[in-house]
């Protein structure tokens, strides 16, 4: 039952030592506090991660073509392989149950003219797919599509800081661009969810760039989509199986580890997301030390506490105060200071998480955030823990004689 007296005395007993309650108060909502700040930029690093590879498709594997550092079927170490239009249609052919786009991609680099001024931007010559797998998001106008590839189109899409820096605020739909000597036509506008870097970049079809090179059939990398049901293990077999193909199909040492090489990005995504993993495990380890730091100076403070009142409770002992009586009356004490300073520093650590939030992305921490549930159970173990450490001294300052204790130094 609610007891009165006893809360007077609680109240009094605060009052009377101040700085006491303040200081075992503060090491209980640091020790919050501290535990749920790491925890929370520990969920923000892990969010980044996911955030990075979500805003692309990732269930994308990118072939590039690199150089032999082995002799193989009468050719020389150090052949430049390249990809071609017919590796395109023959990943195309064969994977077609597994395989669901293909983006050949021509980078290269070139002077963008309008009017008087000149412009220097990163150009690719792309195919459809690469909308998807780059997560381009049309602003306004359209992306390249097949008929473009059929025709070859001297069409292109540019990104919103291209779009921005050359036309101002003009509508760049229909007007022509130069890309070195030969004008092109903008028909789309794009934003990337990866930010300013993938906007800055021109797309126009990758058969256009071809003719323009003297009917090359030639392409720097491809990239291909699989189907998700294949999962991980399915996906680096398909990777495996097309690195093999193309291996066979340009006289490659099965064991040559540089002239073919492969990008798996949901691979990437599974090891990001166990470093992430491990570092947010590393950081609440950290933050369980806070809370053990916590629990250890609240049974010091505790000790002091009883240490310091030996005399007072041995006066009420001697005035007829049973033993249950006086641990009750420490307890009490221990968990209202607890409790408030505990839940004091779960509020403060949240709020501050979610203050401090926008200003964090720039060092790669998003949402940095921590599930009520769980502030409220460190919280309610710290609690548990304070009471576990103000029962202890408080049982053995229960059970000495009177005599003792008013004799106490």
């Amino acid at each position: 039952m609610f007891n009165i007296e006893r809360w007077k005395e609680i109240f009094q007993s605060i009052q009377k030592n101040k700085l006491r309650t303040v200081l075992s108060g503060t090491t209980v909502s640091l020790g919050i506090l501290i535990f749920i700040v790491l925890f929370g930029l520990g969920e923000g690093l892990k969010n980044s991660y996911s955030d990075l590879f979500l805003r692309q498709a990732n269930n994308v594997v990118f072939l590039y073509p690199g150089k032999t550092t082995k002799p193989f079927g009468g050719f020389k170490t150090n052949r430049r392989i390249e990809f071609d239009n017919s590796d395109v249609s023959d990943i195309e052919n064969n994977f077609s149950d597994r395989v669901e786009l293909i983006n050949p991609t021509i980078g290269f680099g070139g002077i963008i003219k309008y009017k008087l001024e000149s412009y220097d931007f990163s150009i690719r010559a792309v195919s459809p797919s690469n909308q998807y797998i780059e997560g381009n998001v049309l602003m306004k106008g359209r992306y390249i599509n097949q008929k473009d590839i059929e025709n070859k189109s001297k069409v292109v899409v540019i990104g919103r800081i291209v779009a921005r820096d050359i036309f101002k605020t003009d509508d760049p739909i229909g007007k022509f661009i130069n890309i070195g000597s030969r004008a092109y036509k903008v028909i789309g506008v794009f934003q990337d969810l990866d930010g300013d870097n993938q906007e800055s970049y021109l797309y126009l079809p990758y058969t256009t760039r071809q003719q323009i090179l003297m009917g090359s059939d030639k392409v720097g990398n491809i990239a291909i989509t699989f189907n998700d049901k294949l999962g991980g293990s399915g996906a680096i077999k398909l990777e495996n199986e097309i690195k093999t193909f193309l291996k066979n199909k340009k006289s490659i040492d099965p064991t040559d580890p540089s002239a073919i090489r492969t990008r798996n990005v949901a691979d990437e995504l599974d090891r990001s997301m166990q470093f992430a993993g491990a570092l947010q495990v590393i950081v609440a380890f950290v933050g369980i030390g806070t809370l053990i730091a916590g629990i250890i100076g609240i049974s010091n403070i505790m000790v002091f506490i009883v240490k310091e009142r030996t005399k007072e409770l041995g006066v009420r002992k001697a005035l007829g105060a049973k033993p249950s009586e006086i641990i009750k009356m420490i307890l009490t004490e221990s968990i209202f200071i607890t409790s408030l300073s505990g839940f004091l520093g779960m509020f403060v650590g949240i709020i501050f998480l979610n203050t401090i939030d926008k200003g964090l992305q720039e060092y790669f921490i998003t949402r940095p955030e921590v599930g009520i549930g769980t502030a409220l159970f460190a919280t309610l173990v710290l609690i548990i823990f304070g009471v576990i450490a103000g029962y202890i001294p408080a049982k053995r300052a229960a059970e000495i004689k009177p005599i003792i204790a008013l004799n106490d130094e």
